[in-house]
């Protein structure tokens, strides 16, 4: 039951094949058997469990709400949740409890869907490996996968098997690790660079960033106004696609929601791919680029060639200076954003009290950890007087360049664009972390961040495995709300590749609950 997809689990529900109360239990058994995975911060058991019970009330009524109706899904720590702690993987929130939803919980739970847990990250959303938060890193669960440990056997290696596990990406990695290890069908994720795309990318999972706008960023806490979006994980195209039909539509708390009302986004099964024209970035051809996910890359091509589609080269000029760019925005917002967090209103307060900027200062020191203070000063450098000019407005300018090169593109003909998501498949931890987080960001969110500066909607899709048994994700780019054209190309390409469901049975000892169906 619990690697089916949404739709079959709910239809299942209708059926009465099994209830809400036993779909909930049975993922809250799994994620206490996945801790180690430490994809959660917080499991809420309770408010999950008596939502079931709301939800079997309504079913044995016939009263459902919809597709989501009694349906375990996950929530990154960085959306607020009425009652429930929201630590953005910080010490400066921990303890914090909100006293509002954001609005995608709330839609989500006006929908009958049961609230399992708050998912890890990197503080504050910032990184790309889910590495960096307080409460410790993220596992992928593929490091688990008979697949991985099957080609791992056939290798020689003298190193303790436990030090070398692999990391989920970031900074959505506990999301999309959750939704990987079946813990739950659905998961929220935010991206603000690629952080929803690039840990699907490592953990096998579908991963959305849809068109900035159109879903409300209400009650999710700032990174960079300008760019975060809601991202949605999940293991098919067509449950990311249910899900973005319930969160998408205008917010009157959220004045860069879309106006115009949004329709369900119920996707056709392509059959003619004739009138469709797919444009292959040249500069996306980066020397860092891993082989064998250049090989996909190619071989992906080719399968939309040979299934009828035009698929021509296209150009992307200022891709070079699309990473600087993006990091001198980022950071000024961040800085901005950051600015209140400072010990007053909520969040963790020091104890000094000699004078209030003492206080700010110290808390601020104590709340934060390295990678943030580092983006905050980076920030406040850009945004000095004397810098302004310089770095921010400049910045901004090849922003508008950055986005005019997509323009180009899709109004020369093109609907959707195909590139990697990331450089390789997921790493080890002692590999990853060799670098620090600012350089890690710049070199995983290479093909991700330009889309952000964009507004485009973006999703990562898994499309095989590499010779170690890892996932390998490939990314669709398409027009500005269009994002059910893009997710009805992208679910005639998770069709055309079959990407093999992970094996975790080796995890688990009790994998009676987790036959998958065949």
């Amino acid at each position: 039951m619990l690697g089916r997809s949404l739709r079959e689990v709910s239809a299942a529900l209708k059926q009465g094949q099994i209830t809400p109360t036993e779909l909930c239990q049975k993922c809250l058994s799994l994620i206490k058997k996945t801790k180690f995975l430490n994809a959660y911060i917080t499991v809420s058991e309770e408010v999950a469990l008596k939502q079931a019970e709301e939800s079997e009330k309504r079913y044995k009524k016939g009263h459902s709400l919809g597709d989501l109706d009694g349906i375990p899904v996950a929530i990154k720590d960085n959306f607020s949740t009425s009652g429930i702690e929201t630590t953005c993987a910080s010490n400066m929130l921990k303890g914090y409890v909100p006293p509002y939803n954001a609005t995608v919980v709330q839609k989500l739970l006006d929908q009958g869907a049961l609230l399992i847990g708050k998912t890890n990250l990197d503080e504050f959303a910032m990184g790309s490996g889910s590495t960096d938060g307080v409460f410790g890193p993220v596992k992928n669960p593929w490091n688990y996968s008979k697949q991985y440990r099957e080609k791992r056997k056939q290798k020689p290696h003298g190193e303790n098997e436990d030090s070398n596990w692999l990391i989920t990406g970031g900074s959505s990695g506990g999301s999309a690790a959750a939704v990987s290890a079946f813990t739950c069908f659905a998961a929220l994720g935010s991206d603000t660079g690629g952080s929803t795309r690039n840990p699907a990318a490592n953990c096998g999972v579908v991963g959305l960033k849809p068109s900035y706008g159109l879903v409300s960023r209400h009650g999710l806490i700032p990174l960079v106004n300008s760019m975060d979006v809601p991202g949605i994980l999940t293991r098919c195209v067509d449950d990311a696609a249910i899900v973005l039909g319930i969160l998408a539509g205008h917010d009157p708390k959220d004045s860069t929601s879309v106006q115009d009302p949004v329709k369900p986004f119920m996707l056709p099964n392509l059959t003619d791919l004739s009138k469709l024209c797919i444009g292959i970035p040249k500069e996306y051809l980066v020397p860092e680029l891993s082989s064998e996910v250049q090989s996909l890359w190619f071989k992906a091509a080719n399968l939309f060639e040979s299934g009828g589609a035009k698929v021509i080269e296209v150009s992307l000029p200022h891709t070079s200076y699309s990473i600087v760019c993006y990091q001198v925005l980022c950071t000024s917002e961040v800085a901005s954003n950051m600015a209140r967090f400072d010990g007053l209103e909520y969040g963790y307060r020091c104890d000094i009290d000699v004078s209030t900027e003492a206080m700010y200062a110290a808390t601020r020191r104590e709340g934060f950890n390295d990678v943030v203070k580092g983006r905050i000063l980076a920030g406040n450098f850009f945004l000095l007087k004397e810098n302004y000019e310089n770095y921010f407005i400049k910045a901004q300018k090849v922003r508008r360049l950055i986005a005019n090169d997509f323009v180009n593109v899709f109004n020369s003909g093109v609907h959707v664009l195909l590139t990697p998501t990331i450089l390789s498949e997921a790493v080890p931890y002692v590999e990853f972390i060799k670098e620090d987080n600012r350089t890690r960001s710049a070199q995983n969110d290479i093909f991700t961040q330009a889309v952000n500066m964009a507004g485009l909607p973006a999703v990562s899709v898994p499309m095989a495995l590499s010779d170690q048994g890892l996932p390998i994700g490939l990314q669709f780019i398409g027009r500005a709300f269009c994002d059910q054209q893009l997710l009805t190309v992208a679910k005639w390409f998770e069709k055309q590749v079959q990407f093999p469901v992970t094996q975790l049975q080796e995890l688990i000892d009790d994998h009676q609950s987790f036959k998958m169906k065949s």
